[in-house]
């Protein structure tokens, strides 16, 4: 299958721009980015088991990325595979590098992402998604993570590639950063890219997790605005409680209370 640039075709653009917050019903947070649907979610800090295994002076951030056998086309095998083990292994690196872990020692901080509906950029979108359900949670970080791939389909770099450019496309460069420093913290390729080709990919990631960075944190907004607000309804809808002070007895008493 070959793959072409045409006049109408997106190339410097996000396909999916759309992040919401949600709960997930046995854990403390989750995100959802639309179309991808990767469900996110992660738990407070715990005690790391086995005990071999705790790092006395910080936590370890441990992360599980999934694809749901119904997430692609071709029915997937459950369980892990080495390209979700390697995924997981460099998420849970990510995230060490800005989660405040020496405030946490002995323990494990748990982030699990399960995939629902792929169109390449998974590991993007879940760990975007991550990013904010950490935050949610209360997870003190340096700042939140921000990540977009670019790649080259038909000798062109384009931005966020979908399944069929990713699939038949020459190179595809998924990356990390934390917006507020620039640190990178994640950064992959597959495929070949000249050197011009290289940075060109790089600034076209970079602009785009601003954009990834500005939507992370209007989600953020939007989630504790809906909890003033909804505190404040029942906060409205409590009865008003009146106290009025002690008052004084009636200097002339009836003969009869004079008699008690």
């Amino acid at each position: 299958m070959n793959l072409s640039i045409n006049a109408t075709k997106r190339i410097y653009d996000l396909q999916r721009d759309a992040l919401r917050r949600r709960y997930a019903s046995v854990a403390e947070a989750a995100a959802q980015e639309a179309m991808r649907e990767p469900a996110r979610s992660e738990e407070p800090p715990r005690e790391m088991p086995p005990r071999h295994l705790q790092d006395p002076a910080k936590a370890l951030v441990q992360c599980r990325y999934n694809m749901a056998p119904f997430s692609v086309t071709d029915r997937k095998r459950p369980g892990p595979d080495r390209r979700s083990v390697e995924i997981s292994k460099v998420i849970s690196e990510a995230f060490a590098s800005v989660v405040f872990v020496e405030q946490f020692p002995r323990t494990s901080v748990d982030i699990f992402i399960e995939v629902l509906q792929a169109d390449a950029g998974t590991r993007c979108a879940g760990l975007t998604a991550a990013s904010v359900a950490l935050a949610d949670a209360g997870i003190p970080m340096r700042d939140l993570v921000a990540s977009c791939a670019s790649g080259k389909i038909g000798g062109v770099v384009a931005l966020d590639l979908n399944k069929d450019e990713d699939n038949f496309g020459e190179a595809d460069c998924p990356m990390a950063i934390v917006p507020r420093s620039g640190e990178i913290v994640l950064l992959q390729m597959d495929g070949h890219l000249t050197a011009d080709e290289f940075d060109k990919a790089m600034n076209l990631s970079i602009n785009a997790t601003k954009r990834i960075y500005d939507l992370q944190r209007d989600a953020l907004r939007r989630r504790y605005a809906s909890v003033a607000e909804a505190a404040a309804q029942e906060a409205m809808r409590e009865p008003a409680r009146s106290e009025e002070p002690p008052r004084e007895m009636p200097p002339d008493l009836p003969p009869e209370v004079d008699d008690l």
